[in-house]
């Protein structure tokens, strides 16, 4: 279910970042006359919020120069990639408010991988190697010493040619063979130094069944399909600066452009002759602290029972964050606010809480809520006193309407907003003093009630009626202003605290290399029950508010039920971390 409320893309069209001005200047040019990108995540993981700039950038870029952007499953590693990760990928997407020009698979395309390995062997430019990965590790060299050239470097193309059809075939088992492009072993760039482009691989493909047991390599794959696909502006995080070359050599050798007798296998799929040539640029990746980002330590937290699976609200997956109350449009205002670079750097998890808070505080609406309840009995209130009081739905927006709160003789207010003996400064209730009431009126507490172990369990206050909305004493000054709600009225809620993952901002373990479980922050998450005005209870699942005076709030996506709701934070209203990095 979509947020409630408009969330609009940030306007870009004012943005000059080097993608874009690259972009313009192709256009100008006449190189190209329509833009072509695209999203190729491996299904083989959750997206997390690094991806979302990716995303924006993909998809927001074809938008903002009216061209297109496909989704592109890089699916060429069979063994670790699964169907549901594809479902929440597409998910993903069409949750952050873009829809796929076409959907793609690398697979679509392996019938034209394998006609352009065996080109690349005619060529001269491939070969099978029969060295195992540890001795092609030893061959390959270092950063300062050049590699040397296989001892099977030189097969003539028809030993190559039969041993290739022959690994198509299934005839050698897992790791015996590779087929590797013949470039360069001394050169200075490792990813050059004659890479893999085929490997065997024995496993069942998710889309292609027993159809192969080869299998291409990312480079190899991902350069092919962004020219398959006539994709003009290839985008992509810095790491992949040092394998451009090994792109280009890709395009260029197998010149599917100038070569579309190659991609005659699509026409079977119903798939479009539509080759080009891509051109790859590189831009900084998302990182923040407070959060690891790897897979690897992702699948663990998730194995080991740190949190409750991959849309956990603590989770830095886009399943997690969506859970957690992030919208489309926080994310969107936090990849405009981070900006494009080429510049890798740890940003603050702060720019990204802080475009949630900016984003809900003009668009959520409010609600009263109270977490840790405490009794205010009204006794000059008749036993039945009850009446309806009008709220705005926002302060500043009165496009969002009012709406009516039931008020009555026992209320439910924060157990902090009152001190018995209070601490210096404190401006909310105590014994003998008065605060306003949100909406009500001015009271002043006349006497409390204890347990048995002396704790206060009930407040008998008094209710000015001249200071009642509307009345000549309504604007009467008091200290303090607090929230509340009619206990009879209101509805139980499950309320889930929800707070950063890790106690320290390299959670990493940084120089001392600890382990990064052993900063796990053990209230990331605590589990109340409080009481909410029936407004909110009645929302549906993944409707955002602002809980007054306590924070951002959002309706579980799950768990929800208008009878048993239950909320999550998302963010609180201050950053209460500030001082903690």
């Amino acid at each position: 279910m979509s947020h409630p409320l408009s969330h609009p893309t940030p306007d870009l069209s004012a943005r000059t970042d080097f993608i874009r001005q690259i972009v313009r200047e192709d256009l100008a040019s006449g190189k190209h006359s329509a833009i072509r990108t695209r999203f190729p995540p491996e299904p083989n993981g959750y997206l997390h919020i690094g991806h979302a700039k990716a995303i924006c950038l993909d998809f927001g870029i074809a938008a903002e120069f009216g061209g297109r952007c496909n989704l592109r499953l890089d699916d060429t590693n069979p063994a670790r990639e699964d169907p549901e990760y594809v479902r929440a990928i597409q998910d993903d997407v069409r949750w952050l408010g873009f829809q796929w020009a076409s959907l793609r698979h690398a697979s679509d395309y392996f019938e034209v991988f394998y006609l352009a390995a065996e080109k690349l062997i005619r060529q001269g430019d491939a070969f099978v190697c029969d060295l195992s990965p540890e001795e092609v590790r030893a061959y390959r060299g270092s950063l300062t010493e050049p590699g040397r050239n296989s001892p099977y470097r030189e097969r003539s193309v028809e030993e190559n040619l039969d041993l290739f059809r022959r690994m198509r075939a299934g005839e050698f088992a897992d790791g015996a063979r590779t087929l590797r492009a013949k470039i360069d072993m001394a050169s200075g760039n490792i990813n050059l130094r004659d890479p893999a482009l085929y490997r065997i691989k024995h496993v069942p493909h998710q889309n292609t069944g027993d159809a192969w047991c080869i299998y291409p390599m990312y480079d190899f794959a991902h350069s092919l399909s962004d020219a398959i696909e006539g994709i003009t502006h290839s985008l992509c995080t810095l790491e992949f600066e040092d394998h451009r070359p090994l792109y280009d050599w890709c395009v260029d050798r197998v010149d599917l452009a100038g070569h579309p007798e190659l991609l005659q296998p699509l026409l079977a799929k119903g798939l479009p002759l539509e080759a080009g040539k891509p051109r790859q640029i590189e831009f900084s990746r998302l990182n923040f602290n407070w959060l690891v980002l790897s897979k690897r330590k992702l699948l663990q937290l998730v194995e080991a029972g740190h949190v409750d699976g991959w849309d956990d609200p603590r989770m830095p997956t886009l399943q997690g964050i969506r859970r957690r109350g992030y919208t489309p449009s926080a994310l969107k205002l936090m990849v405009e606010r981070v900006g494009v670079s080429k510049q890798n750097s740890l940003l603050d998890i702060a720019i990204l809480e802080g475009a949630l808070r900016d984003d809900l505080d003009a668009h959520a609406p409010r609600r009263l809520a109270v977490l840790d309840p405490l009794k205010l009995v009204l006794t000059n209130l008749a036993a039945g006193h009850e009446e309806m009081l009008t709220f705005p739905n926002h302060p500043k927006d009165a496009g969002l309407g009012e709406r009516a709160v039931p008020f009555a003789r026992e209320l439910w207010i924060e157990r902090e907003d009152f001190a018995e003996v209070p601490p210096p400064g404190f401006k909310r209730l105590t014994v003998g003093g008065e605060v306003r009431l949100r909406g009500a009126g001015i009271v002043r507490c006349d006497a409390v009630v204890k347990d048995a172990d002396g704790r206060v369990v009930e407040l008998h206050a008094t209710l000015d009626p001249d200071s009642r909305p509307g009345m000549p004493g309504a604007n009467r000054k008091v200290k303090g202003t607090i929230h509340w709600v009619s206990a009879r009225h209101a509805v139980a809620a499950q309320v889930r605290l929800y707070d950063r993952l890790f106690r320290v901002p390299d959670p990493d373990g940084g120089a001392d290399g600890r382990d990064f479980l052993a900063h796990l922050n053990p209230d990331s998450r605590r589990v109340v029950t409080g009481y909410v005005e029936p407004a909110a209870a009645q929302a549906a699942p993944e409707t955002s508010f602002q809980f007054e005076r306590l924070g951002y709030f959002v309706t579980d996506r799950h768990d929800h039920r208008p009878e048993a709701p239950v909320f999550n934070r998302s963010v609180t209203l201050r950053d209460t971390w500030a001082t903690q990095g």
